[in-house]
């Protein structure tokens, strides 16, 4: 009896264990047939994603878009059972797609560089798997290729990718360089590739491809933990003329070789589960830079390790926002989407700082770390003002970046959609405005106030670009002259705005006055006849043809006049009053919700499915992401948080296909992270956020600045949906705002929620 209480006070004073916070992430979460999030090992912002290819949709088949490569945007889909190779760089589940840099492949028995076909078994290097053996979490991803006999293991460090490959006894075990692989890939997609082979453990190299990003240069260096006995290559392009390299056979042990299209191989004998390691680093500047890389990072072979820190890289990022909640499964959607939200913009500088410029010139950081990918249409929205809270630091960087990519821009512009070292111009409106201008009203950067504001007025005057010569012209972008006009219109509107917000904080009350005036441009396009945003035309008459369900040719991108038409952030009682005042804006507000709309709609846009819709209100595309906070401007503010708890219950959770649309590097992860815990920025640029319903039991969010601050919720359960009371450090507050400066510092926020409204 004495030694059974002895054992019972020592448990009783040992500390329990928490548990991990990366416990309650799932990797696999994604969207079902649209571009998946990539699964794969990555670090918080790394450089390196590494990841499973589980198919190879090519962009076109016979000079035809092929519908199924959006599907593979990410190059992964969950209900595959082929693997075709591991590559390391990825997007996360955004619409349009690039990369897929360096696929590495393992395999036994006769060697085959053709990767084959998904519907047909050994008819290339690509392997079958069984879902039950592919286990992922925060930075490690594992999986047994059944073809081969291989089990394959993955993790990586910002810059280096590190896989294991357990294999069976064989002598004709090879490991695959694919350099022609590409994701949205086509006939002409790789300019060129080099590769040498320095020694029987060591291979660099570099891959030029030409596409979304359209001169993209990336360098490897390789190497292998055992030396291989064998290497080749084969070439598949016509070589027109190849000068005196013809004295070679260049296809077998030959140690340089080059071309645009190539594939190469690693010859190895190897015993019962021998391990062969291989450690990728990537750097953007040169093969010397991604030497520095690789042994700055990972100089051992301890794979074990790497796995070890790059978890707990992501379990102190988690750890920056602890929460309780009604259900576990609340627990793994949460945590899976604050996971989300840290796999872009990435790193993207060397080790020494250097990085390659917009003007593709090598580049060194100087103050701040260089980052790349910014799908800013999307991630103004809610994914930076995220991090203006628990990243802010890394946001300084990201719009330093943006800065460094305005100083390099031969047309002295912001980035739009960027990504390793290019401008690719996608979608709409001049968004880093909206970026800086919220880092700036936030007190998150140190930037010269004058040269940003001198980006932003450089930005958003660059007349060729997208309907601006005309906007500047007529007040707004008339859709005779270019499509989209609407979207424009109300997204310059708002960027504009955001351009006065940084004006007045210098005190140029001339600049602020102008961008005010310009951020009243949607009124142009608002028609009082039928009640919507409406396109208009060169010589001032509405586009008569008009249909406000529609999603095509009605003058808005990836929307129509019901959910686009509504975004006036900037001036939010202005719009209620001009369509009616805020009772006949609440009831087209519950018509967005409750009326079903037709596939005829939405067929023409991939961006647009039924698993992102509520009635007419799409949840899965941003632009109406602010739309469900509303109702707190028309003293309906019950209606908010009813919507925004039913949208968090139906549009994601934590099974495979718990998103609703493309993540679109991490915003549609951004809104659910935000409105659980109970508030949103509707208003990039202004210091407010507009309360809703929270989600969670509790949340403790650990600042930059040591102070913490607390969420709790009292009454909380699923029917208590409705906040009857907030309290922010102890006042009771009664307009449904939250201010920055109350949070900032830390504190605490209560909600009383009940079951009435």
């Amino acid at each position: 009896m004495t030694k059974f209480f002895v054992i019972c006070s020592l448990c009783f004073f040992l500390p329990i264990q928490a548990q991990k916070l990366t416990s309650f992430v799932n990797p696999f979460v994604g969207t079902k047939n649209m571009g998946h999030t990539f699964p794969g090992a990555t670090a918080p912002f790394g450089m390196v994603q590494l990841s499973p290819e589980t198919n190879q949709e090519p962009y076109a088949i016979d000079g035809k878009y092929n519908p199924e490569t959006y599907r593979y945007c990410s190059g992964y889909q969950f209900e595959d059972k082929t693997i075709f190779g591991f590559s390391h760089t990825h997007f996360s589940g955004v619409g349009h797609s690039d990369l897929g840099d360096f696929l590495v492949m393992p395999t036994t028995g006769k060697l085959n560089l053709e990767p084959g076909k998904i519907g047909e078994p050994k008819s290339g290097y690509h392997s079958q798997f069984s879902k039950n053996t592919e286990k992922a979490e925060p930075g490690f991803y594992e999986v047994f290729l059944d073809d081969y006999g291989i089990k394959a293991e993955l993790t990586t460090s910002e810059r280096v990718g590190f896989h294991r490959y357990t294999f069976p006894k064989s002598g004709e075990s090879h490991i695959i360089l694919d350099l022609m692989s590409n994701i949205y890939n086509y006939d002409g997609k790789n300019v060129w590739t080099f590769v040498r082979v320095e020694d029987n453990q060591t291979v660099v190299g570099y891959r030029e491809t030409t596409g979304w990003a359209r001169t993209k240069k990336v360098f490897f260096a390789m190497k292998f933990s055992k030396p291989f006995k064998n290497y080749g290559r084969k070439r598949y392009e016509k070589v027109e003329y190849n000068g005196f390299y013809r004295k070679f056979n260049e296809n077998e042990n030959f140690p340089e070789f080059a071309g645009r299209q190539i594939r190469a191989y690693f010859d190895f004998d190897t015993e019962k589960d021998e391990q062969i390691l291989v450690k990728f680093a990537l750097s953007n500047t040169s093969t010397n830079g991604a030497l520095k890389n690789l042994e700055a990072e990972i100089p051992h072979w301890d794979f074990d390790k790497v796995k070890a820190e790059t978890s707990a890289k992501w379990e102190k990022e988690l750890s920056k926002i602890e929460v309780e909640t009604l259900n576990e499964n609340d627990k793994k959607t949460f945590y899976t989407a604050l996971y989300h939200t840290m796999m872009s913009p990435i790193l993207y500088e060397d080790v020494d700082g250097k990085y390659r410029g917009l003007d593709q010139n090598i580049r060194e950081s100087e103050g701040f770390t260089n980052y790349s990918i910014f799908s800013l249409w999307d991630t103004y929205r809610a994914l930076h003002p995220l991090y203006n809270i628990i990243q802010p630091k890394r946001n300084n960087d990201f719009v330093h970046s943006m800065m460094a990519h305005y100083d390099q821009s031969v047309h002295k512009a912001l980035p739009i959609w960027s990504h390793y070292a290019n401008e690719n111009w996608c979608m709409i409106g001049y968004h880093s405005v909206s970026v800086i201008a919220d880092a700036i009203a936030k007190g998150t950067t140190d930037i010269d106030l004058n040269k940003a504001l001198a980006a932003a007025i450089n930005s958003s005057n660059l007349k060729y670009y997208d309907g601006i010569e005309d906007y500047l012209k007529y007040g707004y972008v008339p859709e005779d002259k270019s499509s989209s006009s609407v979207s424009k219109t109300l997204e310059y509107a708002y960027d504009d705005w955001a351009i006065a917000q940084i004006a007045k904080k210098l005190g140029d009350k001339s600049t602020e006055n102008l961008y005010l005036k310009r951020s009243e441009s949607y009124k142009r396009v608002y028609n009082p006849k039928t009640g919507f945003m409406q396109p208009k035309l060169s010589y001032a008459n509405f586009k008569k043809e008009f249909d406000p369900m529609d999603t095509h040719g009605q003058g808005f991108i990836e929307g129509n006049a019901f959910n686009y038409g509504l975004y006036v952030p900037q001036n939010v009682p202005e719009m209620i009053k001009m369509m009616g005042g805020k009772k006949k804006f609440s009831k087209h507000l519950d018509e967005i919700f409750t009326t079903e709309i037709a596939d005829k709609y939405i067929e023409k846009n991939e961006d647009i499915t039924r698993d992102g819709i509520i009635g007419n209100y799409v949840h899965g595309n941003e632009p109406g992401h602010h739309i469900p906070y509303l109702y707190n401007w028309t003293g309906d503010a019950w209606k908010t948080q009813e919507r925004v708890r039913m949208i968090m219950r139906k549009m994601y959770s934590a099974e495979e296909d718990g998103l609703c649309g493309n993540d679109d590097a991490g915003q549609m992860s951004a809104w659910y992270v935000f409105s659980a815990l109970g508030f949103y920025p509707v208003l990039p640029g202004s210091v407010e956020y507009q309360i809703g319903s929270p989600l969670v039991k509790s949340a403790k969010i650990s600042l930059e600045n040591g102070e913490f601050l607390n969420i709790t919720t009292e009454n909380q359960s699923e029917k208590n949906v409705y906040v009857k009371k907030i309290l922010v450090n102890g006042k009771e507050v009664k307009n449904h705002v939250l201010k920055h400066s109350e949070i900032a510092n830390g504190g605490e926020i209560v909600f009383v929620m009940s079951d009435k409204h």
